[in-house]
């Protein structure tokens, strides 16, 4: 037949006593003694996760590290960081644009410059003349 769960015994386990004895190993000398529960144990670790979960919320929520979690940036923020990695772009393209251009204007006065000539002929019909 099954066990039925039965709330008082569970309740008295809970509230059983416990002694933890910290001792000295050279010594056998007893160093700390505390009397404990199972009840006690469980309340103290859950109050221990507790309160460092509401430190991490506030360091999170009250200082600037929240700009760190992703998503969480302000929309003005991040419009800008956008705005700003576009005008980075084209001054870029920009910056290209003005090298190559100095670089073959600096061929030109040095006098490197190949030209290639247009070789390719050009078929041109001959005009028709309209007599009147």
């Amino acid at each position: 037949m099954a066990k039925i769960f039965d709330a008082n015994t569970t309740l008295k386990r809970l509230r059983n006593r416990y002694r933890l004895v910290i001792m000295n190993d050279d010594t056998y000398e007893e160093v700390v003694t505390f009397k404990l529960s199972r009840l006690s144990v469980y309340i103290l670790l859950s109050t221990i996760f507790v309160v460092l979960t509401g430190l991490t919320v506030a360091l999170l929520v009250f200082t600037p590290l929240k700009l760190y979690i992703p998503g969480y940036g302000d929309v003005n923020n991040t419009r800008e960081l956008r705005e700003l990695k576009i005008r980075t772009d084209s001054l870029e393209g920009v910056m290209k644009d003005k090298d190559l251009y100095l670089d073959n204007i600096k061929k030109v006065l040095q006098g490197d410059v190949t030209v290639k000539l247009d070789t390719t002929s050009l078929n041109i019909p001959a005009t028709e003349k309209i007599n009147d």
